[in-house]
């Protein structure tokens, strides 16, 4: 079977779980090259394919004028249109060398954005070409003195890693909790949970930040798993260290909405501070019971699921009321640990993840 060759543009997109508008899918003498870094839709090359094989005009032609044809790409839950790029820039000799050179220039800058990933800490187990890759996914951003990079509230929709400068943590108040600088990433938490971005992050001093979205952001995390397991685990170490101030409150027992209190972050507190009792839970009609002693999740029932299944539908909650009562009786003692926490709670975090994905 016989291909023409095409450049293809996505034009829009409607929840597509892979691509954005604005990225090329190319075939080139067989060969179909798609976004670097991201992985192949079958239904989507499966329309290329058909495109490209079958006797259909890339463009229409009306009273001497080109027209684009809109292609669609509908096979899922998401949607894009795409219509075939015209590179007339390539019709001279002149102007294939200025494209060449074009690309030449974008290549050098990606290569120049993957060394100064290859600076940062969590980034060096991987490859070059890995870093090239993922530097495709990276946009560049600079802020200058005093720029609020994140306001609390806001919808998290981002992930930022600084490259150079610093940034402070602040409160409502404007007190400052905490301060970042070059290697230091944010914007995980809401990325992970979620939830509402809960500090405003600004600024003191210009400051480069390589900033990556949501969506590519998942991408990442399929693309390299080294990394996904990296921010699941900097995503319980913040949790725990937030939820240190609530801790004295669990000495006497504990009521409150899980609007206010997230799952993650109630399990995460009552298990890094060793705490031994009853977490009852209520959420509309259905109602369970986690089980922890010293800190270990021993026994997991709610709405009609028990163990792990259980403990991972309280923390897809986003409402509903919790007790906490210090304290198991005897015979509950005898209970063990229904696995290990941190890779139950990391995987009822993956768990959220994808199906707010």
């Amino acid at each position: 079977m016989k291909f023409r060759n095409g450049v293809f543009l996505i034009t829009e997109e409607q929840h597509c779980p892979l691509y954005n508008v604005g990225e090329e899918i190319t075939v080139d003498g067989g060969v179909m090259r798609l976004p670097a870094a991201k992985s192949t839709c079958l239904t989507l090359t499966q329309d290329i394919i058909n495109l490209v094989s079958a006797d259909m005009a890339f463009e229409q032609y009306l009273q001497g004028t080109r027209k684009k044809t809109s292609f669609e790409c509908g096979g899922c839950d998401g949607h894009i249109c795409f219509e075939f790029k015209q590179e007339k820039e390539f019709a001279t000799v002149q102007m294939k060398l200025l494209a060449a050179a074009q690309r030449k220039e974008q290549l050098k800058n990606v290569a120049q954005f993957a060394d100064l990933l290859r600076g940062i800490q969590i980034f060096q187990p991987l490859s070059d070409e890995d870093l090239l890759d993922l530097a495709t996914l990276l946009k560049l951003e600079t802020c200058p003195w005093g720029f609020p990079v994140l306001q609390k509230g806001d919808v998290g929709d981002h992930l930022y890693i600084i490259l150079s400068g610093r940034v402070e943590v602040m409160d409502e108040d404007g007190v400052t909790l905490a301060e970042m600088g070059k290697g230091e990433v944010f914007g995980e938490m809401s990325l992970l949970s979620g939830e509402a971005v809960t500090s405003t992050i600004m600024a003191v001093e210009p400051t480069e930040l390589a900033t990556l979205s949501k969506k590519n952001f998942r991408h990442m995390q399929v693309r390299f798993p080294d990394l996904q397991v990296f921010f699941y685990k900097l995503l319980v170490s913040r949790i725990m260290t937030s939820n240190r101030q609530r801790a004295e409150e669990l000495t006497s027992g504990m009521v409150g909405q899980l609007a206010d209190f997230p799952p993650v972050e109630l399990v995460q507190m009552i298990n890094s501070n060793q705490k031994t009792g009853y977490l009852k839970i209520e959420s509309g009609k259905s109602k369970g019971q986690l089980l922890f002693n010293e800190g270990e999740l021993v026994y997991a029932v709610f709405d009609g699921k028990a163990s792990q299944e259980a403990f991972y539908a309280v923390l897809a909650l986003k409402d509903g009321r919790f007790n906490f009562v210090q304290g198991l009786l005897p015979q509950d003692m005898q209970y063990q640990a229904i696995g290990g926490f941190m890779g139950m709670l990391m995987e009822g975090m993956k768990r959220l993840d994808d199906l707010e994905g």
